[in-house]
């Protein structure tokens, strides 16, 4: 769809990150975050790039918008706020359980045939609660559970089998890995385990950036359109209440957001302007506003992100520092962000 077949596979190496980010307290620099940031322009070319964007790397759940392409392929009928939580981390709201629940029903399965690993809900308010309530880990709590539903929905219209979905030779696994490397273009340097006990691809950050390009600028109807769009309509779906990602998506017109842990982030705009991001130490403090200020880099008026900057430090209860994106990497100063 994309022209050319897939480029080689890119380098397993130990990433050469750069300083992305510095942890300013009293105006010393504390600590550096390292990591590595690609903007792309809306022609697909690079805009600006700090660190390793062509090492092999796992992009960790940012990949699940390509994982809800391919399934969308091999016929799956759910659009909206299904097709949002199918690419979701979701925060185990009672809403994201009750999504799951309904993708497992228009499947006709039960909880019992996922095989994700149980979990506690991964947002720490309904965490909290969960705990003060006494209620155990559960497959559906689990923060990839609307994606696991999709999966076994996806094999039933398919007639594949589903005890062994999760088998990286499985025809739904097949079909996610050879979606990965067309949107991505570029083959699959390894492929091991994600924390749900999915298959996990490993591709560049530059190969993450093109395919959330490819989604965001597909043709109104296409498959990737429609999980761009679900994703845009129900943010909260896609991750939760409080969420970074979703207020991304909330703040900046058309824009498509998805994180990954250990420190990923990608994000693109409906003309194709996209943008990645990996913090070497998984820090979420840097990931946000090392996204904002790529994002800024990328166009985006910096006006809209303000509130991403970055947290403050705190001393005896008061702000006196920040998470400061790197000078090179932050053109234009975003506001507070001292």
């Amino acid at each position: 769809m994309y022209g050319s077949s897939p480029a080689d596979a890119p380098l397993v190496r130990e990433p050469l990150h750069a300083p992305v980010a510095h942890l300013i307290r009293g105006g010393v620099v504390e600590g550096i975050h390292y990591g590595s940031v690609v903007v792309l322009d809306a022609d697909g070319g690079v805009r600006f790039q700090i660190g390793d964007i062509e090492a092999a790397f796992y992009p960790r759940s940012a990949l699940k918008p390509v994982q809800a392409v391919a399934m969308l392929r091999a016929g799956l009928p759910l659009d909206g706020d299904l097709l949002s939580l199918t690419a979701a981390s979701h925060s185990g709201e009672e809403r994201h359980l009750a999504g799951a629940r309904r993708i497992l029903d228009l499947a006709g399965v039960t909880e019992d045939e996922l095989r994700n690993v149980t979990d506690m809900p991964y947002g720490s308010t309904v965490r909290d609660a969960w705990l003060r309530e006494g209620r155990s880990p559960s497959r559906l709590a689990q923060n990839c559970s609307g994606k696991h539903a999709a999966m076994l929905y996806t094999c039933k219209l398919n007639g594949w089998s589903l005890h062994d979905y999760l088998d990286p030779g499985h025809p739904l696994q097949m079909t996610i890995a050879d979606t990965v490397e067309e949107l991505t273009g570029q083959r699959i340097a390894r492929v091991t385990v994600d924390g749900c006990g999915a298959p996990l691809f490993s591709v560049s950050l530059h190969g993450l950036a093109r395919a959330a390009s490819r989604i965001t600028s597909a043709a109104p109807g296409a498959h990737e359109a429609r999980v761009a769009d679900a994703m845009r309509a129900h943010a909260e779906m896609a991750s939760g209440t409080g969420r970074d990602v979703a207020a991304l998506m909330r703040a900046v017109p058309g824009l498509l957001a998805k994180d990954g842990f250990e420190g990923v982030q990608v994000a693109a705009l409906p003309d194709g302007r996209a943008i990645a991001v990996k913090i070497a130490d998984g820090a979420d403090r840097a990931r946000v506003p090392v996204a904002a200020a790529a994002l800024v880099r990328a166009g985006v008026d910096p006006e809209l992100l303000t509130e991403f900057a970055g947290e403050p430090l705190l001393g005896g209860g008061r702000p006196v520092g920040s998470v400061r994106p790197l000078r090179a990497l932050d053109r234009v100063t975003l506001p507070n962000c001292a």
